[in-house]
């Protein structure tokens, strides 16, 4: 057994939370980490890589093979939707295909990023290349950092 399992540090939740790191280990998944702007759930399409600079915060969603005219990209009451839908490949007429697994994704889908409040959502920009969707929505100007002149 685990040491922190003989010996409990007293944080309940903690220990829990590294029993469940440890099951994902042996099982070969990852919980992901999270944050307050977004939360990384295994499987959920498209795979979103979330960051943060100082002039913008930038979001990629990852959305191989999808119609860049399928993709809706919105913004409300602070959170930023990501929206479309992924066809399904279809067969050839008259040829009949037994399938034995599916694992790409194909069908509606949908994720939500919470903004920062002092994110600019009326300069929201987003593009499409290489399957890859990139939106940046850029700080306001007055929370941007700034050098202070020193008088003196």
């Amino acid at each position: 057994m685990y040491p922190s399992m003989l010996m409990p540090s007293g944080d309940l939740f903690a220990d829990f939370a590294q029993l469940q790191d440890r099951i994902d280990e042996l099982l070969g998944g990852s919980r992901g980490s999270s944050s307050i702007r977004a939360v990384a759930r295994s499987g959920a399409f498209p795979a979103l890589n979330v960051g943060t600079w100082a002039e913008a915060l930038e979001i990629y969603a990852f959305a191989p093979g999808i119609d860049p005219a399928s993709i809706e990209v919105s913004v409300e009451k602070g959170l930023l939707t990501v929206a479309g839908e992924r066809k399904a490949q279809t067969q050839q007429p008259g040829k009949e295909v037994n399938v034995y697994a599916r694992e790409r994704f194909d069908g509606r889908f949908r994720r939500v990023v919470a903004l920062p409040e002092d994110s600019d959502p009326a300069r929201v920009e987003a593009s499409y290349t290489g399957g890859v969707l990139k939106v940046v929505v850029p700080r306001q100007e007055a929370a941007k950092p700034r050098q202070i002149q020193i008088n003196g």
